[in-house]
């Protein structure tokens, strides 16, 4: 059976805990949204830029509709211009001294329809910030039109790397709607990073559970996620005799840990744990 997209591959992953495997194997059929979740360093940022061709697997094969993108074994090598993806990262990559019109428009190509921009512009409600400069923008607008600029060249894959995590819990449930939207409106594949288990409830009809380059669970949301724990943000450490406390933001809320204060050293500010 010829899937959409089709992944096989293993790529050698340097982290604080030392060096690891990325192991996948895992196919999407289009119109698949899914959900890529697990904890901090496991390997879900490094797939998205391997599918984007930001980076190159040590072996095995990326496939996508019928078309073989990148293969260790006869040295094939599709650059990321010519892979029909729209990549939003977390920190929004907006270019600081253009205005948001520039932004969008640096993306076009020769096949961008000449309405695109100005359809995009008015979809995300930011045709009345076209003139202002990413400085001049809230982090909420900032992501609207960094997805705007994914979605340019008109993509059939659209990769989101934690796109939502710096914003506030009303904007991100604003935008959340807004990806679910363009997800439909564009018939896209998507791939999303996220922590945020409602988010994953709320978007991806698939979820695949990542932890240190494994892939450890595939399924629905309530397959993989259900009673399997929560993710936490760290926001502060301190160390308390013979234990280190661990606050972290979990949905909204704040969860502490105590640990043995040997353990202190493993942890620090922004990253992600899973709780079990």
């Amino acid at each position: 059976m010829n899937h959409f997209l089709s992944i096989n591959i293993k790529k050698e992953l340097h982290t604080a805990e030392g060096k690891f495997p990325l192991a996948v194997d895992l196919t999407m059929e289009k119109g698949d949204f899914l959900a890529l979740t697990g904890p901090s360093g496991g390997g879900k940022t490094t797939l998205l830029r391997l599918i984007a061709g930001l980076e190159k697997a040590d072996d095995g094969q990326i496939a996508f509709d019928n078309k073989i993108w990148s293969n260790t074994t006869n040295k094939t090598f599709i650059v990321p211009q010519e892979r029909s993806i729209g990549f939003v990262f977390q920190d929004y990559a907006l270019f600081p001294n253009m205005t948001i019109e520039q932004n969008l428009k640096f993306a076009v190509d020769k096949n961008t329809p000449q309405n695109r921009v100005g359809e995009l512009m008015k979809l995300m409600e930011l045709s009345a910030l076209a003139n202002r400069f990413p400085a001049k923008l809230s982090g909420g607008q900032q992501q609207r039109v960094a997805l705007a600029r994914a979605l340019v060249r008109q993509p059939k894959i659209l990769l989101l790397d934690e796109p939502l995590s710096a914003l506030d819990t009303a904007m991100r449930q604003r935008l959340q709607d807004d990806l679910k939207r363009l997800h439909e409106v564009y018939q896209l594949t998507t791939i999303l990073v996220s922590h945020d288990e409602r988010e994953i409830f709320k978007l991806a009809n698939r979820v695949i559970f990542i932890e240190n380059g494994q892939v450890k669970k595939v399924g629905t949301p309530s397959e993989v996620l259900e009673n399997k724990g929560i993710f936490g943000r760290v926001q502060d450490l301190k160390i308390e005799g013979d234990l280190v406390k661990i606050t972290c933001l979990t949905n909204g809320e704040l969860v502490t840990l105590f640990l043995p204060k040997n353990m202190a050293d493993k942890y620090q500010i922004g990253q992600t744990l899973f709780i079990a």
